[in-house]
């Protein structure tokens, strides 16, 4: 299915290429639809997401005012120093050589210059709006949990086997038993010197499961069994818990103007590009 817009033909290939960019994300998205469905729907997303690219930049392409070639230049020069191989480059821009790359990156500007101008009358967010969009997503705020702990670590690695670091951790745990205060027992066994550090914060939801499982199901002063995480063997203790709480609004208030500012400009362009659809000439072939 090839299309005809505004007189000219995009081939069959460029939606089916569409098609492929988009299918990892939205096959995760939409996993639950019936498959005929799923791909009858991609297929239309695909072909108006080219629709609308190929009108924005016949839009684009009728706008006079030029980039300055050295400006160009300055900007292909930055980005060749950020790519070791320069077909890598080439690819990601859809450019054959450095002249369709620069012509590339003339229409990304002239854009951007575009956008530019619609942006520039939108308003900013009312007090009453981002009151109410901190109301309606106060969730997003909410800080995690934390808790202060220290804990003893034995890895299992090349150097230790699982036998002689279990081996271990229940030494360790032995003289816990017996009385030795858990803080001399850290710096006797552990693997990590860092893992005593009894004024470190663990934040939940940024270590692996199996430690967070243990230490955040622990009373305060509470010293943990021995416990196995994907690195070996743990003792833990917690010294303090501090919940999460709802950021204030005064704290997140910049947050949250960025993203209404953001939802504006997206339904800005949004418009801008359904009216270039609405007097556009557009034929399936």
């Amino acid at each position: 299915m090839a299309l005809i817009i505004n007189g000219e033909k995009v081939e069959d290939s460029v939606i089916r290429k569409e098609v492929e960019r988009l299918r990892p994300d939205y096959e995760k998205a939409f996993v639950d639809m019936d498959s005929k469905e799923r791909e009858t729907q991609l297929l239309d997303w695909s072909k108006e997401n080219v629709i609308e690219r190929i009108l924005l930049k016949q839009e684009i392409k009728n706008i006079n005012a030029a980039i300055p070639i050295d400006h160009l230049e300055t900007i292909l020069d930055r980005l060749k120093e950020k790519y070791e191989n320069q077909q890598e480059l080439y690819e990601d821009f859809d450019a054959e050589d450095d002249d369709k790359l620069k012509e590339v990156l003339g229409l990304i500007l002239k854009t951007e210059q575009r956008f530019s101008e619609l942006y520039k009358d939108l308003p900013k967010p009312s007090q009453a709006e981002i009151e109410k969009f901190y109301e309606e997503n106060k969730k997003q705020f909410r800080s995690p949990d934390r808790v202060r702990a220290a804990h003893i670590v034995k890895y299992v690695n090349w150097r230790n086997d699982e036998a002689v670091a279990h081996n271990a951790i229940r030494q360790a745990q032995d003289e816990i038993e017996k009385g030795t205060p858990f803080e001399v027992v850290i710096d006797k066994y552990t693997d990590d010197p860092n893992s005593g550090n009894i004024s470190y914060y663990f934040t939940k939801g940024e270590d692996v499961e199996e430690f967070e499982d243990v230490i955040f199901n622990l009373g305060v002063g509470e010293v943990s069994d021995v416990f196995r995480t994907r690195y070996g063997f743990h003792i833990a203790k917690v010294y303090e818990r501090k919940p999460g709480m709802i950021t204030s609004l005064k704290e997140v208030k910049k947050q949250i103007v960025e993203k209404l500012t953001d939802r504006m400009r997206q339904m800005a362009v949004d418009e801008f590009v359904d009216q270039l659809k609405n007097k556009a000439k557009i034929e399936e072939i």
